[in-house]
């Protein structure tokens, strides 16, 4: 796993995480609990509209009694492509005078743009499929929402109640397809349940540990007609007294005094830190302890602060562990902690900070040493790339987007080396700035999500940094944003190939080729496809570089164009993410340098 930080550093570890053997692991999966639908929320979202004035108590059918029950819960945005068996809610749509539907052109496409939005904004995303087909290409996002906890409530047409289990056509169960990789899943077979069962998934969407919640409802229930009850309360006891109280003082304060006994702690941040943006630095200012993060971590710390190590994958064993989660089934799963505390990190951060303010403990805290230690570090083991003549390195495309955009942008990005260059050589300030698909590591992600990103934030620069191979999985949403005229800016670093499959290929495999070239065998000098020529054809603005020298120019006119922009960036293929530890090895297996390139 890429990281800028050397091996081998930590003698003694505060873990505000999760521990694990992946990078990926997510952790403090923040949330305040409200009850009412209007009102759930993450801590860090903003305040939901209050519900529209009840409706004349007369019937209507179960499509519109989806859609209010949405309106309620404060939604003012969906994905959804119709089908079939959602024609009915599709109608009802147009008929909302808040909720718009982004229509994107491909199911997958429409659930990791929800995800996007959810990743970028806090709120549930909203994604809406039709049966069969449509509801089973879902699937990859609820899998990846799952893993790195996204709060997404995805709504799918079922086959009338009558047909389910006849194998109708476009019957799919999809309850039973998504039961282990959703937060909890309904299939609607009395129209009365709707305002209820809509207002439970978004609560769980949103609390405890976020996750993905599906909704399954039947054509028939759409067509038939019924009064809604807005006042059923929610049937989810078990859950809710599960949900983790508040930190006690007693834990709180174990930890400070782990913190005052150790000589060279570090702060492991996770995804779930997201909400907790400014808890978390104000805890760093009156501790002095350096910070590093997971891959979902990013940007929960500012990665330009001093005090950052950036992005770490694995660290010492040789540690005093503090494990700060809201999900019990995560602490001790990987690591056994020394102190561990069921709660959401924000409370617990608030906490200790009041503590830590309100004492005289602070004031013997002097982590000085092991920061001066942390920077000869660094400056012994400096992130850097090589170049060659006129050839573009990959870091460097990313480093003078960094530069240009004042790392002010929110990026986006599928899943290969792309994605961890572009966790090293852009700088991330703030929370819900990093959009990529962590846990689960599906390609075709960045485009989409940063489709949703946009929507989430009206105005706001979107830069999807992709590679060729998974840009192409889902190329058809640049439909979508040109339509809508999103400021999302599509950058390709384009080197034909499966970038990490080479670079495994090369270093495990003596470099023999199984499947890895994207481009067209016939003429393997000519780039293909052509993603200019594609663009065009969408109405897209879009360059191509080929040469170093032309880099920055190209992205500053990139960034200045209105609107969306595809830029493909031509890199080498044998450009490789270094550091790297290869699976089962250790510090001491650690790949530093790969070839004999000049430095930059």
């Amino acid at each position: 796993m890429a990281r800028n930080h050397p091996p081998g550093l930590f003698a003694q570890l505060l873990a505000l995480d999760a521990v694990g053997s992946r990078s990926r692991c997510r952790f403090f999966r923040p949330t305040r609990v409200r009850v009412s639908c209007s009102a759930v929320s993450l801590a860090s979202t903003t305040a939901t509209r209050c519900p529209p004035p009840d409706a004349p108590a007369e019937p209507r059918n179960g499509a519109d009694i989806v859609v209010e029950a949405l309106e309620r819960c404060g939604v003012q945005d969906v994905f959804a492509y119709p089908g079939g068996a959602t024609l009915e809610i599709h109608q009802a749509l147009t008929r909302s005078p808040t909720i718009r539907n982004h229509l994107l052109r491909h199911e997958q496409g429409e659930a990791f743009a929800a995800s996007g939005y959810a990743r970028a904004s806090g709120r549930p995303g909203v994604c809406i499929a039709t049966s069969g087909p449509g509801a089973t290409n879902l699937v990859s996002a609820l899998a990846d929402a799952l893993l790195d906890s996204v709060p997404l409530v995805a709504i799918t047409g079922q086959v009338p109640r009558r047909m389910i289990g006849t194998d109708a056509f476009q019957e799919t169960p999809i309850v039973e397809i998504t039961r282990s990789i959703t937060k909890h899943n309904y299939l609607v077979l009395d129209i009365d349940d709707i305002p209820r069962v809509v207002q439970e998934a978004f609560f769980l969407a949103s609390s405890g540990r976020p996750g993905p919640v599906l909704i399954d409802i039947p054509k028939d229930i759409q067509q038939q007609m019924s009064v809604p009850s807005w006042d059923a309360p929610m049937r989810l006891p078990g859950y809710i007294s599960r949900l983790p109280k508040p930190p006690t003082s007693d834990l709180l304060n174990k930890v400070i005094r782990l913190i005052g006994d150790a000589k060279r702690p570090v702060l492991y941040v996770g995804g779930g830190c997201s909400a907790s943006g400014d808890e978390l630095r104000r805890f760093v200012e009156l501790t002095g302890i350096p910070v590093t993060t997971t891959l979902m971590g990013i940007g929960n710390f500012p990665s330009d602060d001093p005090l950052s190590l950036r992005m770490l994958g694995m660290y010492g064993t040789m540690a005093k562990i503090v494990h700060i989660d809201i999900d019990p089934a995560e602490i001790g799963k990987n690591k056994q902690p020394d102190v561990s505390i069921c709660a959401d990190v924000k409370l617990a951060l608030q906490g200790m900070n009041a503590m830590l303010e309100q004492s005289d403990v602070r004031k013997n805290l002097d982590f000085s040493a092991w920061c001066t230690e942390l920077e000869q570090k660094k400056e012994e083991f400096p992130l850097g790339y090589k170049t060659f003549g006129e050839e573009i390195p990959p870091q460097y495309a990313i480093h003078v987007l960094n530069e240009l955009t004042n790392g002010d942008a929110i990026i986006a990005t599928g899943v290969g080396q792309h994605q961890m260059w572009a966790t090293q050589y852009y700088s991330y300030k703030r929370p819900r700035q990093w959009v990529s698909s962590a846990g689960f590591g599906a390609m075709g992600f960045g485009l989409p999500a940063a489709a949703g990103a946009a929507v989430a934030n009206p105005g706001v620069t979107v830069v999807d940094i992709d590679g060729d191979g998974s840009f192409m999985m889902n190329i058809q949403e640049l439909a979508m944003i040109r339509v809508e005229n999103l400021p999302v800016k599509v950058m390709v670093l384009n080197n034909q190939y499966l970038g990490m499959v080479v670079q495994w290929e090369d270093w495990f495999y003596k470099a023999n080729r199984a499947h890895s070239y994207l481009g067209n065998p016939e003429n393997e000098r000519k780039i293909y496809p052509d993603f200019v020529t594609i663009a065009r054809g969408y109405s897209i603005p879009t360059a191509r570089v080929t040469k170093k020298s032309e880099v920055r120019a190209a992205i500053m006119e990139m960034i200045e164009t209105p609107g969306p922009y595809l830029l493909d960036i031509i890199v080498p293929h044998q450009e490789y993410v270094v550091p790297m530890i290869p699976s089962n090895g250790t510090f001491k297996d650690v790949i530093l340098d790969s070839d004999d390139r000049t430095s930059c």
